[in-house]
């Protein structure tokens, strides 16, 4: 299987951005990444349902929205309702996670559960079967821009080895620090999606960006 390639709208011009979310939509990226923040589960208050709504309505490509916020139960409707197609919830982030894999599963969308750093890969045994995606932190959630912690590497073999021994069809997503240096070790070791936003949006051309790391 190919990898997958999702530029995070974070790191966007938001004084122009429904023109570089056009340049995404036309370019060979495979999903929009959308960090939704509250600044109370993560350090720093990103965008909320308007701009994923409105993102919706001006693009294609699936919506891959990342929740860094506390309690996403609140609001899994909402972000099903308005447009996401993969929604992914912080497993530090609530004690409600089964209920909010149940409801994203019926609702017909794609699960994921986000994973910081510091936090036990064995944290995600019991729900690895019933969810379509993990989000691997390659950074501390809640800044774009920040540098790959290289320990990310020796838990992406972890998760890969627990998916494999559960007999799991989940996806694995890598989120934060992705550059050149680092995407072809990441992909030896079994991800199968990278997201990459400072990378993609501080380069000239972003579908050439996009297709190097492809």
């Amino acid at each position: 299987m190919s990898i997958k390639i999702a530029p995070s709208i974070l790191a966007a011009d938001f004084g122009n951005l429904a023109h570089d979310c056009k340049k995404i939509d036309n370019s060979n990226a495979d999903w929009f990444h959308l960090d939704v923040m509250d600044g109370l589960f993560v350090p720093n208050i990103s965008f909320g349902m308007p701009i994923v709504k409105s993102i919706r309505q001006m693009t294609k490509k699936p919506l891959d929205v990342h929740l860094m916020i506390v309690e996403p139960e609140r609001y899994v409707d909402k972000f099903i309702e308005i447009g996401s197609d993969i929604l992914t919830v912080h497993v530090e982030a609530t004690t409600k996670m089964d209920y909010i894999i149940d409801k994203i599963n019926q609702s017909g969308i794609k699960s994921g559960i986000a994973i910081n750093p510091d936090t036990p890969i064995s944290k995600l045994e019991n729900y690895i079967t019933n969810i379509d995606l993990i989000c691997l932190m390659g950074v501390h959630a809640g800044f774009g821009g920040q540098k790959f912690i290289e320990k990310t590497f020796n838990r992406l073999e972890e998760l890969k080895s627990l998916i494999n021994s559960k007999k799991s069809s989940a996806l694995i997503e890598i989120d934060g620090g992705v550059n050149e240096n680092n995407f072809e070790r990441l992909k030896t070791l079994g991800a199968d999606i990278l997201v990459a936003g400072s990378y993609v949006f501080n380069s000239s051309d972003y579908n050439a960006a996009i297709d190097f790391l492809k």
